[in-house]
């Protein structure tokens, strides 16, 4: 089947705009990737998810937004989400002792010079410096876009994301993705629902509360 090509647009821009998002497929990261620690396998990591899902409640993406992060396109909570950043917390940490040391090079991939120390701690504890207070849930949409193209970019999809800007949309599974290699596409793994939504207090809204 043809995907869907929004107006403005051919085939072949799409896949331009998007080759590297493409490889990871469209998804909103709540664990970074990571390779496994030394005698854990994929199926335990599996096993471990879906008992994690099995007793976890999904949560809201709140007022769905379109936003330019670094250059490039997302969708994004478009309030604040505390029971979503809960969720990336619990993920981040649970799931640690999967996750193998950074090495030499992939520290110095993520440039720490350009980092804060804040993000420098966070890269030392958990391998990457965007987790935790510094973690920004996004659904990425594009690769950087040269500042030319923006702005007709940004039209296109705001028009082709109409229907759900504003929207609140759930999170309702964990999906485990693999990489045969580094650079190959994520293979999916594994998808684990999550426990149905809880619904709010009366008198409440998702974007309420601190962290």
């Amino acid at each position: 089947m043809t995907p869907a090509t929004p107006a403005g647009l051919t085939r072949t821009e799409i896949d331009a705009l998007s080759a590297g998002a493409r490889r990871y497929g469209f998804h909103g990261t709540l664990k970074p990737p990571f390779r496994l620690a030394e005698g854990r396998t994929p199926e335990e990591l599996d096993a471990a998810v879906a008992r994690f899902a099995a007793g976890t409640a999904g949560v809201m993406i709140p007022r769905l937004s379109l936003a330019r992060l670094d250059g490039f396109f997302a969708l994004v909570p478009g309030a604040r989400a505390p029971a979503l950043d809960a969720l990336a917390d619990e993920v981040v940490k649970g799931f640690d002792d999967f996750r193998a040391p950074a090495t030499a090079a992939e520290v110095a991939r993520r440039d720490p010079d350009t980092l804060t120390p804040r993000q420098r701690e966070l890269l030392t504890t958990w391998g990457y410096p965007y987790v935790l207070d510094e973690f920004r849930f996004h659904l990425t949409l594009t690769d950087r876009i040269r500042e030319g193209q923006r702005a007709a970019v940004e039209r296109t999809l705001g028009d082709w994301f109409a229907p759900l800007l504003g929207a609140a949309v759930p999170v309702d599974a964990l999906t485990l993705f693999t990489e045969a290699e580094p650079g190959a596409p994520f293979a999916l793994y594994a998808v684990h629902p999550l426990r149905p939504l809880r619904p709010a207090p009366a008198g409440t809204t998702e974007n309420e509360g601190a962290r």
